[in-house]
């Protein structure tokens, strides 16, 4: 799986060939989600923004 880097750690063929149905690979061998965020409370956005996994994000993936 990935690391909250967005660095891919395991050994399985089957997840690295499957990794780009939900992640784009960036620079550096790291990915980053294909997503895009939609809430109407600031709030929510900011908790997943300081989550463990908030920096996987682009910021241009809130909205």
């Amino acid at each position: 799986g990935l690391d909250s880097n967005g660095v891919y750690n395991g050994n399985s063929e089957l997840q690295l060939e499957r990794i780009n149905v939900y992640f784009n690979e960036a620079s550096g061998n790291k990915y980053v989600p294909r997503a895009v965020l939609v809430d109407l409370e600031p709030g929510t956005m900011d908790a997943v923004r300081a989550g463990p996994f908030g920096q996987l994000f682009r910021p241009d993936n809130f909205v």
